[in-house]
């Protein structure tokens, strides 16, 4: 069974920046292969990876929705030639993109088959990590005992901590079954305060460790380059690498 991580935060926190820098650590360290799964609604996970999408999963499950599977064709057969097409592989990972429904109406019957396709899908690789927007509901599509790890990355502000310790208060409500739940803060000036530690202390949730800010990591992302190529020089890489390292002992 795969080994998954999953992270999530408030949306500007860099959360898929940092996912970006954990495959690369796990490619690195030749922990492959990895299935990367952008769970976002706003998915650019794809551009921290330098991969081109051409399909997600959403439309997928929409196609299926309208009615659009071919004749003599089995909704299953559909559902899972389509999970492979919306797979981009890369030397040592590969994404898919969940992508989201349009249009109202019930995705039960197509949910399901997705996540039976998932489910199948991750026994082929020994880490999935998963990026996620703000809500865990992304998370429930795979097994249910099945997120070893979460990590919550947050900024230095007030209201990025107070989401991310929402987040993990709201993971602990859900039937997800996750094993051990981390922070990381991001993009930070300088050391967390007393008080944030206070914050983090009383919550009883770990810090992982502080990834400081950097002007190489926001050139590529404003220049749209993919994250993953920063050299392992750079600070916020050795930072983040160090927190893995912590964290996948």
């Amino acid at each position: 069974m795969a080994f998954t991580i999953a992270l999530a935060g408030k949306g500007g926190t860099g959360k898929t920046t940092t996912a970006g820098l954990l495959i690369k650590y796990l490619v690195t360290k030749g922990k492959t292969p990895i299935l990367a799964v952008d769970a976002d609604a706003n998915a650019n996970l794809n551009e921290v990876l330098g991969l081109e999408v051409k399909d997600t999963l959403g439309q997928a499950r929409e196609d299926m929705k309208k009615g659009n599977v071919p004749a003599g064709m089995t909704k299953d057969i559909f559902m899972s030639m389509r999970l492979e097409e919306a797979v981009a592989e890369e030397h040592g990972f590969d994404l898919v993109v969940m992508g989201q429904p349009e249009g109202a109406g019930c995705y039960c019957a197509a949910n399901t088959l997705l996540t039976n396709l998932l489910e199948r899908l991750v026994k082929n690789y020994n880490f999935v990590v998963m990026d996620n927007e703000a809500g865990m509901e992304h998370i429930s599509r795979l097994t249910t005992n099945n997120v070893d790890v979460l990590l919550i990355v947050t900024d230095t502000s007030r209201r990025g901590l107070q989401a991310g310790l929402r987040i993990n208060a709201l993971a602990k409500e859900l039937n997800i079954g996750v094993k051990k739940s981390y922070l990381i803060i991001n993009r930070a000036k300088t050391q967390p305060d007393d008080e944030v530690l206070d914050m983090i202390n009383q919550d009883g949730l770990e810090l992982a460790g502080v990834i400081p800010d950097d002007e190489t990591v926001y050139r590529f992302d404003l220049n749209g380059k993919a994250t993953i190529e920063i050299g392992p020089d750079n600070p916020a890489v050795k930072a983040a690498f160090a927190i893995f390292d912590k964290i996948l002992a």
